[in-house]
């Protein structure tokens, strides 16, 4: 186990690889560096031999003094072409750090342009468009069901259960006129059922009474 995590953290600690960018970049410094340093010590001789001419022209020696001031001015000059070597050395490696990280904003563009491209590939238009579609539906069928659960009826259930209720009535009606007496049969029937008494039976029960 041991061996594992320590192969691991051997992978996370690896360093990224130079590029040549890198590498140049590395020596442009590396120069400005060194023309630092000459100009440096070019200046600090310049400050003593200035000095030394002073002290020899106070001797006397005015001929070593000239060619003492001579190697100055010729030091001096070569102050002023190290300068400008420096200053050109700093430029290319400001252009060079400059360029680098405009490498790599256009490679970070690059990938994440191929990232948007796979991810539009994915989500296409058609599915989002289903997508939503669903998911407006599955809104409204949860809708409906949480109004049926809070007791509540949508228009629509309304409208059936209006519906329903008219259908209800004229079924009533309908039986209730179904259930009403046809008066002229009855009174037919009534008829048809009164008994017909002859002459001859009325004059028998008159003289029974009379005995």
């Amino acid at each position: 186990m041991g061996s594992l995590f320590g192969k691991k953290s051997h992978k996370s600690s690896r360093q990224p690889a130079i590029t040549e960018q890198d590498r140049a970049i590395l020596q442009l410094k590396q120069q400005r560096d060194r023309l630092n340093q000459n100009r440096r010590r070019i200046e600090t001789q310049l400050e003593r031999e200035r000095e030394v001419a002073k002290q020899l022209l106070k001797n006397g020696q005015k001929e070593r003094a000239l060619l003492l001031l001579r190697k100055k001015k010729m030091l001096e000059m070569q102050l002023d072409k190290s300068e400008g070597i420096l200053e050109n050395v700093e430029r290319m490696t400001h252009e060079l750090e400059f360029a680098q990280v405009q490498v790599d904003v256009v490679n970070s563009l690059r990938q994440g342009t191929d990232a948007l491209k796979k991810m539009n590939e994915i989500l296409k238009l058609e599915d989002i468009e289903k997508l939503m579609e669903d998911s407006r539906e599955a809104m409204e069928y949860q809708n409906e069901v949480s109004n049926l659960l809070a007791g509540s009826l949508s228009r629509a259930d309304e409208q059936d259960v209006e519906a329903e209720l008219d259908e209800l009535i004229r079924a009533e009606e309908a039986q209730h006129i179904g259930r009403l007496p046809d008066v002229p049969q009855r009174r037919e029937r009534e008829r048809d059922r009164i008994p017909v008494v002859s002459p001859t039976r009325v004059k028998q029960r008159v003289l029974a009474e009379a005995d």
